[in-house]
């Protein structure tokens, strides 16, 4: 059966098919993790509060009221805005707590397994929310959503690892970034689909068909991926002989352990570290708090709190997977060095959403505008994934997955802030307190940009091979000797 499969499949790259089912793991993920944003208008109780200044809040648009529709908005829980950022929150609490493990494990015992069994335990526990809210509400979520956290928080640690083994150099911005733009669209298919859902059924459908396609993935990916070229049991001869040319040379089959004395004082895995954070801040926000805001703030019916939610992630889509393809061609024809090119990535991913936002926040109930200006921001934060999300495999292919539990672990604490935070400061749903929350996103843009301009490199790290770092440092101990023992030797035939 293999010797068919093989002579079925070699004539397409099996470094395509891997790509294109790790991108639709992070679209399977996010759309397990994003959905409950919109869903949560529809599962709380619309309480209705007196707010003095009219300033402050915009006036109801009742052609966009659902008409013959299931979704009401009627609710049924009565959690407030607190307690909705604690349930939004709650999921980054398991997922930051996995992010190292997950690298660990997958760098040891292969990427598929590790990341294959987070994604099926994210979809399985997703499929139980429904039961879980029913049986105990908010405490019954949150602990379900920290539980589904756990699960995922592996997810990009292990694509990174099975990345650094089917990626060419070259080819590192294109299919890195091809990858990791599932992550805004499905935050497009979470937010469009659970729209259609609510608006014709009810919320729990919501959980059970993002669970339910999870779960479809898992069963796929066991067949059709691999943890490196060299196990895969039907790719080319051609096509394991390029890989093994393109990669040997600083992906190594079982490197040394992790130099986690050098790896912490490198400057640029602390600068990628900062961009990550910063990018994640302003990602985490408006993905999980947009809906609400459209909602809440500027009244839209749920299934056009859908539709528009999404839109901004379509644009980032197109963004970064236009800015992949300029990278690679900007790095593989000598244009620009890699190190400039992932700098100018990240400060047009920074800058310009940083200025879209605030934008939104003064044009008031302008509901068109707004749209327009959220779409512009979010689209311009996809022009950071070549090279945020590249910037670890630039870094060490060795540790790729390493260095991405680190980068994206403490960039998920943002996950962990963003969403609470909001519900403090917006207890009201006022203009005036949202504009707080969008100043807020553009500090954190800026500064933790500015330090990535600083430190950034978009160079191999010396520590991605402790044993020939070794082997360099001793041989410049031995050229210092002998260059100090020449130079006393001339110094005594003077005397």
């Amino acid at each position: 059966m293999l010797t068919s499969l093989k002579h079925c499949c070699a004539p397409i790259p099996q470094r395509w098919i891997f790509a294109f089912m790790s991108f639709l793991a992070l679209v399977m993920a996010y759309g397990m993790r994003v959905s409950i944003s919109i869903t949560i208008t529809e599962m709380v109780k619309h309480i209705e509060k007196n707010v003095t200044i009219d300033e402050e809040t915009c006036p109801k648009d009742e052609s966009s009221a659902p008409k013959n529709t299931t979704g009401t908005g009627a609710g049924t829980y009565d959690w407030d805005e607190e307690t909705q950022g604690i349930i939004l929150s709650s999921f980054y609490w398991g997922y930051v707590i996995t992010q190292l493990p997950g690298a660990l494990l997958a760098e040891k015992f292969g990427g598929k397994q590790t990341l294959g069994l987070g994604m099926l335990c994210t979809a399985i526990l997703t499929i139980a929310i429904p039961f879980a809210v029913t049986w105990g509400e908010s405490t019954a979520l949150i602990v379900l959503r920290v539980l589904m956290g756990l699960g995922e928080g592996v997810t990009l640690p292990a694509l990174n690892v099975m990345l650094a083994q089917w990626v060419p150099p070259d080819e590192r911005s294109k299919t890195g970034s091809f990858v990791y733009v599932g992550a805004p669209l499905g935050t497009v298919f979470a937010t469009a689909i659970s729209g259609v859902i609510l608006k014709y059924t009810s919320w729990p459908i919501v959980f059970y068909f993002f669970g339910g396609i999870g779960i479809v993935w898992y069963f796929i990916w066991l067949v059709t991926c691999y943890n490196t070229p060299r196990e895969h049991p039907f790719i080319s001869d051609k096509e394991a002989t390029f890989l093994h040319q393109e990669l040997s040379a600083v992906a190594h089959v079982n490197p040394p352990p992790v130099p986690w004395r050098h790896l912490l004082k490198s400057m640029p895995l602390w600068a990628l570290i900062s961009v990550q954070i910063g990018h994640d801040w302003g990602f985490y926000t408006i993905s999980t708090e947009l809906p609400k805001y459209m909602s809440s703030v500027l009244h839209y019916s749920v299934d056009q709190n859908g539709y528009l939610s999404s839109l901004p992630y379509i644009g980032m889509w197109l963004c970064c997977t236009f800015m992949s393809w300029l990278a690679d061609w900007l790095i593989s024809k000598g244009h620009m060095a890699i190190t400039t090119v992932r700098k100018v990535g990240t400060t047009i991913a920074s800058v310009g959403p940083g200025l879209f936002v605030i934008a939104a926040s003064y044009v008031g109930c302008d509901r068109t505008l707004v749209v327009v200006m959220f779409t512009l921001g979010v689209t311009l934060l996809g022009s950071g994934i070549p090279s945020l999300k590249v910037n670890a495999l630039d870094l060490s292919p060795n540790y790729a997955g390493t260095v991405m539990a680190i980068s994206n672990g403490a960039a998920a604490c943002t996950g962990i802030i963003t969403p609470y935070l909001t519900g403090v400061l917006t207890p009201d749903q006022t203009l005036s307190q949202w504009r707080v929350v969008f100043w807020i996103i553009f500090v954190v843009l800026m500064v933790s940009n500015v330090f990535y301009l600083i430190f950034a490199s978009g160079k191999v790290a010396d520590w991605n091979d402790p044993i020939l770092m070794k082997r360099n440092k001793a041989e410049q101990k031995r050229a210092q000797e002998a260059a100090a023992f020449e130079a006393s030797r001339k110094a005594t035939e003077v005397y």
